[in-house]
């Protein structure tokens, strides 16, 4: 199951989410990411905030949403939820 995890830190590695997220499961390491963006004035790679863990085993999943919703993580509150198929934009 792929997870939505929101309100992480800015200085946050993949690394140190990978092992938040193992305190309940199992995480497919290669297919969790932090969302980052390039600032076009200084070339700077940053975190935009948000990213996504992917857990093969549901049930672990599922106890990830229970018991690291809402739990702190680098001084931020996470919020984390099932990751919903993304949107397609309407261009006119």
């Amino acid at each position: 199951m792929r997870l939505y995890v929101s309100n992480l830190p800015w200085e946050l590695k993949k690394e140190e989410l990978v092992e938040f997220f193992k305190q309940v499961g199992e995480v497919n390491e290669e297919e969790t990411l932090i969302i980052t963006r390039r600032d076009d004035r200084t070339g700077e790679v940053r975190s935009k905030g948000y990213g996504f863990v992917d857990m093969p085993n549901d049930e672990e999943a599922k106890k990830a949403i229970d018991e690291l919703s809402g739990k702190e993580l680098g001084g931020r509150a996470i919020t984390v939820a099932e990751a919903r198929p993304r949107e397609e934009r309407k261009t006119e």
